[in-house]
C-alpha cells in the first residue's frame, strides 16, 4: 500500500503552531535568495540600509530646520527666514532624491527576489510531473497557478517593504526619543498639594501612546490574517472556475449547460463576497483605530507642551520641534497599527506559498524512497517490460495488480479492457507521470517514448510550435512540417504555421488528433504509446492513419489502447485487462496475424509477418511472459 501524500492543512483550528510551522518554512525556503544570489542580495540590502541611514540624517535636518525657523519667526529674524528658506530647497531636493534612489533599491530587490522565487517554485512544480501529481494528492495546495502569479508577488514585496519600515521605524524612534528627552525635559505636575516630577515626559507620553494604539490594534485586528488567507482562496478558486468554464466552452455549449455553470459561478462568487465581507468588517476595525491614532498624535504633543510654552519654558520653535519629533516617534512606535492590514495579508500569502512547497516537498521525499512507488529503469531484453507492476492510487487503492508484460522491439499490441480497469493509468506510469504503486517498468536502452494522449495538448502560439512540441518552434523548416501535415490530412493548414491563435479552440478534436499524428512523424520515436489516440476520428480516416504509422514505423514498438473492434486489425497482440476484486488484472495475452494484412503482403510479395516468423517467435514470447501468453492465430 503506498502511502498517502499530504502537505499540512493551514485552517485547522488547532493549527495556530502550524501556521507557526508554515511561516518558518517559507523564511527557511525563500531566504535561500541571500545564500544562493549573493552579490546582488547583500548589495542591494547595504544600499537600502546606507538610503536608510542617509533619510534619517535628512529628517533630523528637517527637524531641526522646524524649531530654527519658528524661533526666527516668533523673533521676528528677517534675515533669518530668508536665509531658512534658501536652505529649504537642497534640503528638499535631497531628501526626495534619496526618496527615489530607495524606491528604485527597493522595488529591484523585490523584483530580483521574486525572481528567483518564481522560478524555484515552477521548476519544482514542473519537475518530475509534479503538476500532474499534486491533482491526486491530498493537501492545502489548491490552485498552485494563483500561489506562483500572485502569492509569491505579495510574499517577495511586502517583506522587503516591512525590513525597510521596522529599520526606519527603531532608527528614528532612538533618534527622536532623543530630541523629545532633551526638548521636553521634566514636567511637574501638582496633585492635591504635592508635586509629581515626570522626566522626559514628552517621551513617557509617546511610549504611553504607541503601546495603547498597538495593543488596541492587536486585540481588534487579530482576525484579519485568517479572513485575508480566506479571501484570497476564495479568489483564486473563483478563477479557477471561470478558467475552466472557458477552457470547457464547446462542451458547455453542446450540452446546454449554461444554467448550471452559472448556478457553479455564482456558488463561488458568493464565497468571493463572504470572505470580502468579513475582510471589510476587520478593515473597519483597525480603520477606527488608526485613522483616530492619525488625528489625536498630531494634536497632544502640542496640548502637552502648552503649559511650557505658556510659562516661557519653551520656545515657539520647540514647541513645533517636540510636535514634529512627537509625529515621528508615535509613527514609529505604531508601525504595527499602521501596516497590520498588509502584514496580514503577507502572512496568508506565505502560509499558501509554504503550503505547495510542503506538498512539492512531499512529492519530493517520495521520489527518493522506493516504498510504495513504480521504479522506472532501462532493460535490454524487451522494448517495454512491466515486472510485477501494480498501479495504485496515492490512497494506497489498487487499480492493477502484479502486471508482468514483456513487448518485444516492433511488436505491434492492442490493450483493451473495460471502462475503469485503469488502461490510461497504466500509460501515465509507463510515462513515469504516475508513481504510486510498486514493480518496476523497464524501457529499452536508448530508446526514444512518445505517448499520444486522447486529448492532445495544444500550446499557446503559433501552429508551427503545436505541431513541434514539446520541440522548440523553429527547429524544423516550413516545407518538413507542411509535408508531415499532408500526411496526417491536414495540409489545407500548412499555409497558416506562423499564424498566432488559440488553436486549442480552433482545432476540432479529431483534427487535434491527427495533429499528434504528425508529431509522431516530426520525432520519430523508437515506442509509440496510443492512450485512445483516434477516439475523435471517422472509422475511415482511423484506419488511413493507422496504416500510415505502420508504414512509417515498421521497427518500431506500438502499444494502442482502445475500445474499436476495427484496431484488433492493425496489432499483432492482444492484451486484455479485467476487473477483479482488490484492482484489475491481466486476464488474456493473445498473439495474432490480422487477415487483411496477411492477404496484402502476400499480394504484394511483402510478407512483414510470415507464419514461421510468429511460430518461431511464440517460444521466446511465452519464456517472456509465460503468466499471461495463451494462444497464436494464423489466418
Amino acid at each position: 500500500m503506498t502511502r498517502k501524500i499530504e502537505a499540512p492543512e493551514p485552517d485547522e483550528d488547532a493549527g495556530g503552531l502550524n501556521r507557526r510551522h508554515l511561516l518558518r518554512a517559507f523564511w527557511k525556503s525563500a531566504g535561500g535568495f541571500w545564500g544562493r544570489e549573493t552579490q546582488v542580495s547583500w548589495t542591494l540590502s547595504g544600499t537600502l540600509l546606507l538610503i536608510v541611514l542617509l533619510n534619517l540624517a535628512a529628517s533630523y535636518g528637517m527637524n531641526a530646520w522646524h524649531r530654527i525657523t519658528f524661533d526666527a519667526l516668533q523673533s521676528r529674524d528677517s534675515d533669518t527666514v530668508l536665509l531658512l528658506s534658501a536652505l529649504y530647497l537642497p534640503l528638499l531636493a535631497g531628501s526626495v532624491l534619496l526618496s527615489v534612489v530607495q524606491i528604485c533599491a527597493r522595488m529591484t530587490m523585490q523584483r530580483r527576489w521574486r525572481e528567483w522565487l518564481n522560478n524555484r517554485l515552477v521548476n519544482r512544480w514542473l519537475n518530475n510531473g509534479r503538476h500532474y501529481q499534486l491533482n491526486f494528492v491530498g493537501g492545502a495546495h489548491k490552485n498552485p497557478e494563483a500561489r506562483v502569479a500572485d502569492d509569491v508577488r505579495i510574499a517577495t514585496e511586502a517583506p522587503i517593504d516591512f525590513a525597510t519600515g521596522v529599520t526606519t521605524a527603531v532608527l528614528s524612534a532612538a533618534t527622536f526619543i532623543v530630541v523629545l528627552w532633551t526638548i521636553g525635559g521634566t514636567l511637574t505636575v501638582h496633585v492635591r498639594g504635592t508635586a509629581i516630577t515626570i522626566p522626559g515626559f514628552l517621551v513617557v507620553a509617546a511610549v504611553i501612546y504607541a503601546v495603547a494604539a498597538s495593543g488596541i490594534m492587536s486585540v481588534i485586528g487579530r482576525r484579519l490574517i485568517t479572513v485575508s488567507e480566506s479571501k484570497n482562496q476564495a479568489e483564486a478558486e473563483y478563477r479557477y472556475v471561470l478558467t475552466r468554464l472557458r477552457e470547457n466552452g464547446e462542451g458547455i455549449a453542446l450540452l446546454k449547460g449554461e444554467d448550471q455553470e452559472s448556478n457553479g459561478v455564482d456558488k463561488s462568487f458568493k464565497r468571493v463576497l463572504r470572505a470580502w465581507r468579513d475582510v471589510c468588517i476587520q478593515s473597519m476595525r483597525t480603520t477606527i483605530v488608526s485613522q483616530t491614532s492619525s488625528y489625536i498624535a498630531p494634536i497632544l504633543p502640542i496640548i502637552l507642551c502648552a503649559p511650557k510654552f505658556l510659562d516661557n519654558s519653551m520656545t515657539l520653535g520647540e514647541v513645533m520641534q517636540a510636535a514634529s519629533a512627537f509625529a515621528i516617534v508615535q509613527s514609529a512606535l505604531n508601525w504595527l497599527v499602521d501596516n497590520y492590514p498588509r502584514l496580514a495579508d503577507w502572512a496568508a500569502s506565505t502560509r499558501r506559498i509554504a503550503s505547495l512547497e510542503a506538498a512539492l516537498d512531499a512529492l519530493e521525499r517520495a521520489e527518493t524512497c522506493p516504498v510504495g512507488r513504480i521504479t522506472c529503469g532501462e532493460g535490454k531484453d524487451a522494448a517495454l517490460r512491466l515486472r510485477n507492476v501494480s498501479v495504485m492510487l496515492d490512497d494506497g487503492t489498487a487499480v492493477i495488480q502484479s502486471a508482468d508484460i514483456a513487448i518485444m522491439s516492433g511488436e505491434k499490441v492492442l490493450l483493451t479492457g473495460e471502462s475503469g480497469t485503469g488502461k490510461s493509468t497504466l500509460v501515465r506510469a509507463l510515462a513515469g507521470v504516475w508513481p504510486w504503486g510498486k514493480g518496476e517498468i523497464e524501457i529499452a536502452t536508448g530508446a526514444k517514448l512518445l505517448i499520444l494522449p486522447q486529448r492532445p495538448y495544444v500550446p499557446m502560439g503559433t501552429l508551427r510550435r503545436a505541431v513541434n512540441y514539446p520541440n522548440p518552434a523553429h527547429n524544423r523548416n516550413v516545407k518538413e512540417i507542411a509535408n508531415v501535415l499532408e500526411k496526417v490530412e491536414l495540409g489545407h493548414l500548412a499555409k497558416r504555421l506562423d499564424e498566432e491563435a488559440s488553436w486549442d479552440q480552433i482545432l476540432s478534436g479529431g483534427e487535434k488528433q491527427r495533429l499528434a499524428f504528425a508529431r509522431v512523424l516530426l520525432h520519430r520515436p523508437d515506442i509509440i504509446v496510443l492512450d485512445e489516440a483516434t477516439a475523435a476520428l471517422d472509422t475511415p480516416t482511423q484506419n488511413r492513419l493507422m496504416e500510415l504509422l505502420f508504414q512509417e514505423f515498421k521497427d518500431a514498438t506500438v502499444v494502442s489502447i482502445g475500445h474499436r473492434p476495427e484496431l484488433a486489425a492493425f496489432h499483432q497482440r492482444k492484451i486484455l485487462l479485467k476487473h477483479d476484486c482488490g484492482g484489475a488484472k491481466l486476464v488474456s495475452d493473445v498473439y495474432r496475424l490480422p487477415e487483411h494484412r496477411r492477404l496484402r503482403d502476400l499480394m504484394e510479395g511483402l510478407p512483414a509477418f510470415g507464419a514461421g516468423t510468429f511460430r518461431g517467435a511464440l517460444p521466446e514470447a511465452k519464456a517472456l511472459n509465460p503468466r499471461t501468453s495463451e494462444a497464436l492465430s494464423i489466418h
